[in-house]
Order: C-alpha cells, then structure tokens, then sequence
C-alpha cells in the first residue's frame, strides 16, 4: 500500500487555493498556508468554490506559516514572486531531506533560483493552467474548466536526485489526477514552462499596459495583434536560448485565449489595478533583460516596458 503524502499549499490564492482545496476533496493530505480573513474564513467555513459545473465547499486545514509545525513531503509554492523571500524561508524551516517543492508560479525560471538559495532540498519546476482568483475570504472564483499542473526535473538535475525524486512525482501525479486536476509530469519542463509563460505574459503585458480585458484580443484588431506579437517575441527568445517552443505556438495560444471568459484579466494586470505590489518585473521587465542577455530584438515589449516604467510600476 502506498504511502500518503504530506502536502502543503504555500499561498491559498487561485492557484493554490484550487490546488488544496481539490486535493483535500479528494482525501489527500494537504495544509493550506494563509494569513488574514481568508484564512479565518477557511478556517470556520471551510473553502468555497464558484466554478463553471457548480459550487460546493471543502473543510481544509489552513494555518499561517508561524504556526505550521509539520514535515511535509511536497511543498506546492502558489505565491507570488515578490513574496518568495519568506516562502523560501519557510520551506527551509519545515522541509526534511526527503521533501520536495513544486513552484506554480507565472515567472519563468522560478524553480532553478529557488534550488539555488536552497541548496539542499530538491525543487523541481512547474507551471499552472487555470483562470481563478480569491472572489471574497474563503471563496475561489473558477472562470474556466481548464485546470492543469505541470512539474518535473530540470535537464541538469544530478541523476540520483532525479531517481529518488521520480516515484514521489509519480504520486504526485497520480493524487493530482484523482483529485480531478490533469497532471503532467515533463520530461521537459524548461521547454513546458516557458511555453505557459508564452501566454501568460503577453496577456499580462497587454492587459496592464492598454487595461483590456481578454474579450478585446479574442476578436480581430489591435489587442490581437498586439498579443500575436508579444507571443512571436517570446518565440525568437526561445529559439535564442535553445529551448524551443513548438511552431504553432501563437495557434495554440490563441485558442488559450479565445477558451477564456471575455471579462478574464491576469492576476497582474489585477494586482497593478488595485495599486497593489505586481509580478510586472517578472513578466515584462525580465523579458526584455533576457531579450538583452541573448541578443534578441523585442520592440513590443519593449515598447510596453517603457509605457509601464514611465507610470511607475
């Protein structure tokens, strides 16, 4: 009989609210990391879910970071990157030799920073489909069926990390599957993450610098072709660094953006309307660095780089 897994969820926002909350529907053994009336809330109430097939609630364990006193055997960090300082010292406060984190962030990269300030705990990488956000304390608004985790080993992993990480993952993928979230375990989790930030990036880009929503790149005009751009940018950036994104990437992008709600924006373009602290350095202003770095050519992000900078952000 297989062992159960110890998760915890650092951050119980859209991503990892909806990652908890399912894998705790499912049985699994997971603690939801949370502060503030979100946390009382999930705490009295358990965590509600609006989605497109339905509300229902879910008793979850939910404590603040101060107050976790457990090992866990995965640690899934669904934050956002300005906050990674204090996860990063929270992981390195609870995790045991055997644990094994799974970053779910937008910023491309995340996973090989965090293993490098962590030196001695094996982080994969990964990446999150899904359009959720907090509706109010102890409520996760999902806009869209699409919910899909995707996590593995970086290419230059030493092998005897790989082969003791590899069975832990596979359960991992196994609990994500029986909690109705489609998991993907990458092989190639470079090429996979990047190509999820081929979206998520443009969408955040554009939607922050002209404040539109996803309806206005569904329909042809300007938005589109301005989002079409940014994903062919980002596609010259791949083939600079040799990870390269499938051809069809602005196809396969845009039928991401045409599923979407018409009202859906990035967490990004959200977080910088609501004059809160944003991911725009990840997600735009490290794009045009690495542009730099490999000597690519990005005018539109460029462009909307400077829009962005010129307000401060």
């Amino acid at each position: 009989m297989k062992k159960q897994l110890k998760y915890v969820v650092i951050g119980a926002g859209g991503t990892g609210g909806a990652i908890g909350g399912f894998l705790a529907k499912a049985g699994k053994d997971v603690t939801l990391i949370a502060r503030g009336d979100h946390l009382e809330r999930m705490q009295d109430n358990g965590l509600g879910f609006e989605t497109p097939d339905g509300n229902f609630s879910v008793p979850v364990k939910a404590c603040t970071m101060e107050d976790y006193g457990e090992t866990p055997d995965v640690i899934f960090v669904c934050v956002k990157g300005y906050s990674l300082d204090e996860a990063e010292d929270f992981i390195a406060r609870v995790a045991g030799p055997a644990t094994i984190v799974i970053p779910i962030l937008n910023i491309y990269g995340t996973g090989k920073k965090m293993q490098e300030k962590l030196p001695n705990i094996t982080v994969t990488d990964g990446c999150i489909y899904i359009a959720a956000q907090i509706k109010e304390p102890g409520v996760i608004l999902m806009s869209g069926k699409i919910f899909r985790v995707v996590f593995g080993m970086r290419k230059n992993t030493p092998q005897e990390i790989c082969e003791k990480a590899d069975p832990v993952l596979k359960q991992v993928e196994q609990d994500l599957s029986e909690a109705g979230i489609l998991p993907i375990y990458s092989q190639n989790i470079e090429r996979d993450a990047l190509q999820k930030f081929s979206f998520v990036s443009p969408m955040a880009a554009e939607g922050a610098c002209y404040d539109v929503v996803a309806g206005e790149a569904q329909k042809p005009g300007k938005m589109r072709d301005i989002f079409i751009s940014l994903v062919q940018e980002i596609k010259l950036l791949s083939d600079a660094m040799g990870v390269g994104l499938p051809e069809d990437i602005v196809d396969i992008n845009l039928k991401i953006m045409d599923d979407l709600a018409p009202t859906a924006t990035a967490s990004m373009h959200r977080d910088i309307k609501a004059g809160k602290p944003s991911e725009v350095d990840g997600l735009v202003y490290e794009v045009v660095r690495m542009g730099k770095k490999y000597g690519v050519e990005l005018p539109v992000y460029g462009k909307i780089a400077g829009e962005l900078k010129a307000r401060n952000l």
